[in-house]
């Protein structure tokens, strides 16, 4: 699976929503689905919610595709995690139109939404990190319906065309890590390492951070962009012989860690040394397993299940209810939407209504017209009539907030209360368990 950056619309919004929903590539627009709108007149919703924004920005949509392995997804289920995505990343804010593509030898999801909130008229910012989130979601969502997904290297952040200079070893980048790993082992100190690739025909700017160039090279690098393991600190100590800090154990910060299972560790067989720190770091989390125990008043198996049960349970009770209230505030902010509508054209329908050259009167407001009767019918549709008033929902809606933000917290907290147990619960399972030499002795004793 892989994620295209968002694309923005400027000018073709009709044209790319006619293409997305193309019959041939949907199945009939089978596969067709929308939010906020619908997919034959989205064009006209997406700007009628602009309309209302103070920021309107240059764009007048977003496009993504998110596409899949060949044979490893049908249709229908691409087109369902396609709407999953939607809704997750636009949290019920945006109008969105969502089709699948099957004409190519790959399945594929095109998403369209406005680039203005329908919720708050605020405009979408795209970035790296709301990249990012819209990558990590659509990973997540793969990965829970068993999909492959493209895992990312060690290089974050890197650009695609200097992740195919690396590939093809023509980086900078690459080039300066190779040499200061090359020349790192035979120097004293920092400065002897920079006088070596100033030698290597690297040109060395100080500043706030050290930078180089190399000869061809038309920028400097400033030394940690290279990474972690190539910050002035980082290499000063791998002078001093330190270890490299991607390579450096985690920070323990007080928490249960699981015991580790030394007879069946490969690293534990190939190395006395990790061994070692294994046994001692099992006897640390041993100690913690029963303090923790002796401080939450637990004497007996039963009692830690029971206890684990009863915190699991509240962290899903919490989760469900989260997503309760989720799904409300999505369709309440969808009437208030249709209902702002219905009630600002309810006016000039009536005169539309009212009008003894009905066609003339149509030329001249088709769009307000196609958008008072699609909003009728939504209304209609979401049980909205008689039409809710503006400020019932808008309390509801603020008293619908209050307690998710309540919920979240009680969610967040159980959920590390129930991590908490569970590690406990290992622990002690692994302890109580009677270790395979013992029992193939008792066995053969018992024989």
């Amino acid at each position: 699976m892989a994620v295209t950056k968002t694309h923005p619309i400027k000018s073709t919004l009709k044209a790319a929503i006619d293409y997305i929903c193309n019959p041939e590539k949907t199945d009939g627009k089978l596969l067709v689905s929308s939010y906020g709108c619908a997919a034959e007149t989205a064009d006209i919703e997406f700007a009628w919610t602009r309309r209302h924004a103070i920021d309107k920005g240059t764009n007048l949509g977003r496009h993504l595709i998110q596409a899949f392995q060949p044979g490893e997804v049908t249709p229908e289920e691409a087109h369902r995690i396609g709407m999953e995505l939607a809704k997750e990343i636009l949290g019920g804010k945006y109008e969105f139109v969502l089709t699948t593509h099957i004409d190519k030898n790959h399945v594929h999801n095109h998403l369209i939404f406005n680039a203005v909130s329908f919720a708050d008229h605020k405009h979408y910012h795209s970035n790296k990190r709301s990249y990012h989130y819209i990558r990590r979601t659509s990973d997540r969502l793969c990965k829970e319906h068993g999909l492959s997904v493209i895992i990312p290297g060690q290089d974050k952040g890197k650009s695609y065309i200097e992740h195919q200079a690396a590939q093809n070893g023509t980086s900078y980048k690459a080039k300066m890590k190779a040499a200061i790993d090359r020349l790192l082992p035979a120097c004293s100190d920092l400065e002897e390492l920079l006088r070596r690739l100033q030698r290597e025909g690297y040109e060395i700017k100080r500043g706030k951070y050290i930078s180089a160039r190399a000869p061809d090279q038309e920028r400097f690098t400033r030394l940690k962009t290279l990474g972690v393991d190539y910050t002035e600190e980082a290499l000063a100590a791998r002078i001093a012989g330190q270890s490299r800090p991607s390579r450096q154990p985690k920070r323990q910060d007080g928490k249960i860690s699981l015991l580790i299972d030394i007879q069946n560790n490969i690293k534990a067989q190939q190395s006395a040394g990790f061994t070692h720190w294994a046994k001692l770091n099992n006897l640390k989390q041993a100690a913690k397993t029963m303090n923790f125990l002796t401080e939450h008043g637990i004497s007996s198996y039963g009692e830690l299940e029971s206890k684990l049960n009863a915190v699991s349970a509240r962290r899903d009770t919490a989760h469900a209810e989260i997503k309760r209230i989720e799904s409300r505030s999505a369709e309440l902010a969808i009437v208030m939407k249709h209902a702002g509508t219905y009630r600002q054209l309810k006016p000039l329908y009536e005169r539309y209504r009212k009008s003894n050259d009905k066609e003339k009167f149509l030329r001249g407001h088709e769009g307000e017209i196609i958008l008072f009767e699609a909003a009728a019918r939504e209304l209609k549709r979401l049980g909205a009539v008689p039409l809710p008033t503006t400020e019932s929902m808008k309390t509801e809606l603020a008293n619908l907030n209050a307690e998710k933000e309540r919920l979240l917290t009680e969610f967040k907290t159980t959920r590390t209360e129930t991590q908490e147990y569970d590690t406990v619960k290992q622990n002690v399972d692994a302890l109580l368990a009677v270790p395979k030499d013992q029992e193939q002795q008792r066995r053969h004793e018992l024989e």
